[in-house]
């Protein structure tokens, strides 16, 4: 199949990679195009991986505020090089980073950020629900091995579907950002605000206090 400058380009504006590797791609895949945006992201990925070791010092802190002030979001994401920092692909990248945090609340970044404890007691919650369901021991294990794949899909940042175009992950985007840019880009630390968050908690912890010191008096 002819490969023309036009799927190039559409392919292109699809994955923001370079000419050439969209060229690469479509010849490789005879032209589809869903099947070429797959091998790119694939190719990213192995990238990905190639650089994971590479140092990422440079980059940006955004914010992101939504719903009339109601949740705040601080993102730093970094990459090797200020041109890259720069560039305004990399900062839409940090801005749908943010965004996605503010839409999806992660607690953190990535799997290897969950402390061990929590995944202790998650699979003890998990596994407590499989028995009360009546599922058979044998296969309670494996159940919830899958449930947890799904919790790392909802606390995790970077597995989660991203918001914009859910058939993909935020890790995906990420992988496309740093085929597009030859860098590694990593999304370091975020902090997430949401208007009154915790505020009950403090009340009512208060109103325990008064009444210990009530009872004293």
């Amino acid at each position: 199949m002819e490969i023309t400058t036009a799927m190039v380009k559409e392919l292109r504006d699809r994955t923001q990679a370079g000419m050439m590797d969209c060229k690469k791609a479509l010849i490789a895949v005879d032209g589809d195009m869903e099947k070429a945006i797959e091998f790119l992201r694939e190719k990213g990925l192995s990238q990905a991986v190639k650089k994971a070791g590479r140092v990422a010092s440079e980059g940006m802190v955004d914010s992101y505020i939504h719903m009339g002030g109601k949740i705040g979001v601080l993102v730093e994401v970094n990459c090797e090089t200020d041109f890259v920092a720069k560039t305004d692909t990399f900062k839409s990248l940090v801005h749908d980073v943010a965004l996605q945090i503010a839409a999806s609340n992660p607690q953190f970044v990535s799997k290897e950020d969950v402390p061990q404890d929590n995944l202790d007691k998650e699979r003890d919650i998990l596994r407590a629900q499989a028995l009360n369901e009546g599922k058979p021991e044998k296969i309670v294990e494996r159940m919830v091995e899958g449930r947890i794949e799904k919790y790392y899909k909802e606390v995790c940042l970077l597995e989660q579907p991203f918001v914009k175009n859910p058939d993909i992950t935020v890790q995906d985007l990420v992988n496309e950002a740093t085929l597009a840019s030859g860098e590694k880009i990593a999304v370091r630390r975020f902090t997430r605000y949401e208007l009154g968050e915790g505020i009950e908690k403090k009340v009512s912890d208060l109103a325990s206090e008064i009444s210990e010191m009530t009872k004293k008096a």
